[in-house]
Order: C-alpha cells, then sequence, then structure tokens
C-alpha cells in the first residue's frame, strides 16, 4: 500500500522498464490501480533520458516545458499540437521518436535484449 525505497528508485530510473512508472508519492496502491506500478527487478540506472548537460536550477527545471512549447510550436496542425500536450512523452506524429510503452514492447519482441535510449 506505501511507497517504499524500492518503488522511489524505480521512479527516478532511466532503464526502459522503468520509464513512466511509479508515479506515487506515498500510497503506491494509486500505481497499482492505473497499471503504472513496476517492482525493482534490474539495478536501477539514475538520470534522464536526454541529458540535459548543465546544473543551472531554472533549465533543470523547466527544460521539459521548454521541450513542449517548441514541439507544439513546430507542429504542422492543430491535431499534432494537441498530440504533443495530451499524448505520451515520446510522442511523435511521424513515429520518429517512441513511448515508453513502445520502448518496452520492442525490448520484449527482442527476446529480452537491451535498446538503447538515443
Amino acid at each position: 500500500i506505501l511507497n517504499t525505497p524500492s518503488h522511489h528508485r524505480v521512479h527516478h530510473g532511466s532503464n526502459v522498464e522503468y520509464l513512466d512508472r511509479n508515479h506515487a508519492g506515498i500510497f503506491i496502491i494509486w500505481d497499482r490501480l492505473f497499471g503504472t506500478f513496476e517492482p525493482e527487478r534490474a539495478r536501477v540506472i539514475y538520470g534522464l533520458t536526454k541529458n540535459i548537460d548543465t546544473y543551472a536550477a531554472m533549465r533543470i527545471a523547466f527544460h521539459e516545458w521548454a521541450a513542449l512549447v517548441a514541439d507544439v510550436r513546430a507542429a504542422r496542425t492543430f491535431r499534432e499540437r494537441l498530440g504533443y500536450v495530451l499524448r505520451p512523452p515520446g510522442w511523435s506524429p511521424d513515429g520518429s521518436s517512441l513511448t515508453a510503452a513502445q520502448m518496452r514492447a520492442r525490448m520484449h519482441s527482442n527476446s529480452g535484449n537491451v535498446i538503447a535510449i538515443s
């Protein structure tokens, strides 16, 4: 029911199997109910999927928002703009980038071969 250190480690992992998992701050039951729970099985690799190479606090705090605004501005249609705002991280209208669910599906279809995030 309660979030543990192991659950929290998974939340901060950049391993493909740990992306977009264990969002609950206190009660892990919410992740179990909504299907976002992942137990810690493999060693957690901490970090971001794309390194931002800075220690500037404002850049660290708002880099994802800035990337989202850039994607929305570059979108060609209103539907694409909505996609960037409402769909999962990594979504793209042309499929050139993958969501965490798509990366996990590829990982499982490759018989457990590790996929690097680029």
